[in-house]
């Protein structure tokens, strides 16, 4: 039997919100505002160009003031260099450059760059959920079948 191996694309998510590099940091304060969003990619013609984060946001708001902050560009302040990963890249190397690196998302793109999707923490968190509860109920099940089975009243012979 040959083990399966989780990919990226099965816990990305593919309809990302996306910035260009002429959006200034206003844009980006309102989405991160709307409370689910953390990382948001910058693209130039489909293509990952870098990653404005809510740490970045909040660093340049440090340095700048809240009103010089929100009238930045975007390309002025995101990463440029970031990891990346496939869609077909294992999950357990994804998890993997997410402890190594400490970082919080994985841009996913294509051969050429093209962003196809997004990972983050929270993506592997609740992949790591399910797949804990369907261990649990594997383990309840296992335990079950391996418990000492009482005779029921039907299966005993009397005795006499």
């Amino acid at each position: 039997m040959q083990a399966s191996t989780y990919r990226v694309s099965d816990v990305m998510t593919r309809d990302v919100m996306t910035l260009s590099e002429e959006n200034d940091l206003g844009l980006s304060d309102a989405i991160f505002g709307f409370g689910s969003f953390r990382h948001l990619p910058v693209v130039r013609g489909g293509r990952l160009v870098g990653l404005v984060t809510q740490r970045d946001l909040l660093r340049c708001m440090a340095q700048h003031g809240l009103a010089q902050a929100k009238s930045k560009r975007v390309g002025d302040v995101m990463t440029r260099r970031l990891r990346t990963v496939a869609a077909s890249t294992p999950l357990r190397e994804a998890a993997r450059l997410f402890t190594e690196h400490k970082i919080g998302c994985l841009p996913v793109v294509g051969a050429d760059d093209t962003l196809e999707g997004i990972v983050t923490e929270a993506d592997i968190a609740r992949f790591t959920t399910r797949l804990l509860t369907d261990l649990d109920q594997l383990t309840a099940a296992m335990s079950q079948l391996s418990a000492p089975r009482r005779p029921r009243r039907h299966d005993r012979k009397e005795v006499r």
